[in-house]
């Protein structure tokens, strides 16, 4: 790397004896699965269960932040000083500017300590950049996690977002699970994988080939391969057997499942959160959530997060569409006419 005028190097800092634990959530995903908005929405649900918590923002090129931001990385570097400074373009200078905010980390590890200092069960979601490169093949990603782990006792849960209207065509959605496996390897952390945005998909129920549980489930995609014989498409039978392989692939790992989200349900929201908060292990710590007007708060937050684990996703996503139906007429009344 090109010598980068910013900020000077400071000692690594590592965890102390006795130090507290934070948890949180790394959201992660490709570029317009809606990262910024999952944590607009986490934002507002946490405030709605009295949840102390920061959001982070991690990436260096977003600069339309619509949630409060306790620490932003635009700060420390940002994306467009590096492209001028080192004459790169976006995504080159998105590379250099994670991999400068990696070799000064104890810029973000000092302002986290700061602000977690005075909460009890600390929570922090991280916003982070849509380049996949940085969570599918390169260490940058996995450096800054375990450093963060390593100074800060973070219990970090990945929740990897996709765009659920990738489903209507099969070889997006073979790829967006390729996508969400190998961040999952690369990662190492507990991995949530979500379909965002299945309020889009509901208007395009006929364009899918199955069920919308059956994506989720990322089961038996030997079926999924049949449809692609019937298109007759000249790509797919060219790559028959390509694809094939790859559904293999995905079914031998069999670790790929998805949980459904629309970020404007509150239900849908609370059901994320509550798998966010089992896997990180916060759930665990709720009875040291204190709130004086409700006594049985952390009794509260548990159940939260423990609810739906036993109803079959098929019956949950026909309550979601009874939900989203109503949502809609009520919309449509609010709107007045022409």
């Amino acid at each position: 790397l090109k010598p980068f005028r910013f900020r000077k190097q400071t000692a690594r800092q590592t965890l102390q004896p006795g130090a507290m634990v934070v948890f949180g959530q790394l959201v992660v995903g490709p570029p317009g699965a809606g990262k910024t908005t999952y944590c607009t929405g986490m934002q507002m649900m946490l405030r709605a269960l009295k949840r102390p918590h920061l959001v982070v923002n991690l990436d260096p090129a977003n600069d339309d932040l619509p949630y409060e931001c306790s620490i932003d990385i635009r700060e420390l570097v940002n994306v467009e000083d590096v492209m001028v400074e080192c004459q790169l373009g976006p995504n080159g200078g998105l590379l250099y500017a994670m991999e400068y905010i990696e070799v000064n980390l104890d810029w973000l590890i000092t302002r986290i300590k700061k602000l977690v200092s005075d909460i009890a069960v600390p929570y922090v979601l991280i916003d982070c950049p849509g380049q996949v490169e940085l969570y599918t093949h390169h260490d940058i990603m996995t450096n800054i996690t375990q450093q963060l782990t390593k100074a800060l006792d973070f219990r970090f849960v990945a929740v990897h977002l996709i765009d659920s209207t990738l489903c209507v065509d099969v070889h997006r959605y073979i790829s967006a699970v390729l996508l969400s496996l190998a961040a999952m390897m690369q990662m190492e952390l507990p991995h949530i994988n979500v379909l965002s945005k299945i309020d889009m998909v509901m208007d395009h129920t006929d364009d899918l080939a199955f069920r919308l549980d059956y994506y989720l489930g990322v089961q038996d995609l030997s079926h999924l391969m049949r449809t692609l014989n019937t298109t007759k498409h000249p790509m797919s039978l060219k790559f028959a057997e390509f694809n094939r392989l790859l559904a293999d692939l995905i079914e031998d790992y069999g670790l790929v499942n998805f949980e459904p989200l629309d970020i404007q349900d509150k239900e849908c929201a609370l059901r994320v959160l509550g798998r966010c908060d089992t896997a990180n292990g916060h759930v665990m710590h709720a009875e040291k959530i204190e709130d004086p007007s409700d006594p049985v708060s952390g009794l509260r937050l548990f159940h939260t997060a423990l609810s739906d684990t036993g109803e079959p996703i098929e019956d949950y996503i026909e309550r979601y569409e009874e939900r989203l139906q109503a949502r809609e007429g009520d919309e449509g009344e609010d709107t007045p006419g022409l």
